[in-house]
């Protein structure tokens, strides 16, 4: 079943790449003739990718998509968004249903090698956790022995579910679901007792409940996660173009340039580094085949990671989340961009 999958996977992704314009033209010569990225996303997380009131999305994650879409049309609102769930958004990437994915998605040997996807970097370093209601009086993953879980279908979460009761000695029933939305409804109708996937998601899905406070995540972190944009294998000029978006925006809180002060720095600074990111020294944009100015019209309309950070998931808003792991290298954290020069 698996050695099927992958062969119907291979022949979506060479069909993908002739959809989105063929070896000759790329996708980064696509997305220019049609004028706007088709960018694959969340059916809905709060604070990472969820359409609004009004049914604009937002997010953390769209945020990568519309760096994207500032980058190389100038435009950070000239973006197609394409609700995916587990389940559908490789065979969409593949096909060239879209031309990149900002889904919270894990970066792993088998997708990056076997499916044949490319990771442009890591937006968020996660790992996996556990939400149960308050009133299950559970304070450890370690006492959830015979509980329900609740869990994403096509995720890393479920080889991680069954490794973590397996070293303990436990047992569990899996109540599989496709979307986060179902897992919340079967969570809150007590379905199962315990919800398991991206600690970050469950911060997420615990702040849209009516009382968030009548439910607890678990201090256990069962895996590393590191989630980030893809792309697909073998357009290496867009690859760099969504790689260097999401670097320009790490870049950039580094160097204290944010979305107020951009376009003072951008007339020149004493730090060559800054003047080659924002375009006002070298040629960074050409090699890229973008305009000079692709990285400031990233930070000017989308903002530095930190602004995205802060704005979308960060410690003010309801979801709450500490920068951690997300910090810059110079705080303590993982996060650091690969020299502008």
């Amino acid at each position: 079943m698996k050695k099927l999958f992958l062969s119907c996977l291979s022949v979506a992704l060479l069909g993908g790449i002739a959809m989105a314009g063929g070896h000759e033209k790329g996708t980064l010569a696509a997305v220019k003739e049609r004028g706007k990225l088709v960018c694959g996303s969340n059916t809905g997380l709060v604070g990472f990718a969820a359409p609004d009131a009004s049914g604009n999305w937002q997010g953390f994650d769209v945020d990568m998509c519309r760096a994207v879409a500032a980058a190389v049309l100038g435009d950070p609102n000239a973006v197609e968004y394409v609700p995916l769930t587990t389940g559908t958004r490789f065979t969409a990437l593949a096909s060239g249903e879209v031309d990149m994915l900002s889904r919270n998605t894990t970066w792993t040997f088998s997708r990056d090698v076997d499916l044949k996807f490319e990771f442009t970097g890591v937006n968020y370093y996660d790992g996996q956790g556990f939400m149960v209601p308050k009133s299950l009086g559970v304070t450890s993953a370690t006492e959830l022995d015979g509980a329900t879980v609740c869990i994403q279908t096509g995720t890393t979460t479920e080889l991680n579910l069954a490794d973590f009761f397996r070293v303990n000695g436990m047992n569990y029933e899996p109540v599989p679901v496709e979307t986060n939305s179902e897992a919340q409804q079967q969570y809150l109708a007590n379905a199962c007792d315990v919800y398991t996937t991206d600690a970050s998601g469950l911060a997420a899905t615990r702040a849209s409940f009516e009382n968030p406070g009548d439910h607890v995540v678990l201090p256990e972190i069962i895996s590393k996660e590191p989630l980030g944009p893809l792309v697909r294998h073998g357009d290496h000029e867009w690859g760099d173009v969504v790689r260097w978006s999401l670097n320009a925006m790490v870049a950039a809180e580094e160097y204290g340039v944010t979305s107020q002060n951009v376009a003072d720095m951008a007339k020149g600074t004493n730090n060559p580094e800054i003047n080659r990111l924002l375009g006002s020294e070298g040629n960074l944009g050409e090699m890229l085949g973008l305009s000079p100015d692709w990285a400031r019209n990233i930070i000017s309309t989308v903002g530095n990671y930190g602004e995205s950070f802060e704005r979308n998931i960060g410690s003010s808003t309801p979801i709450g989340l500490a920068r951690g792991l997300n910090a810059q290298w110079t705080d303590g954290g993982l996060l650091y961009s690969p020299p502008f020069r």
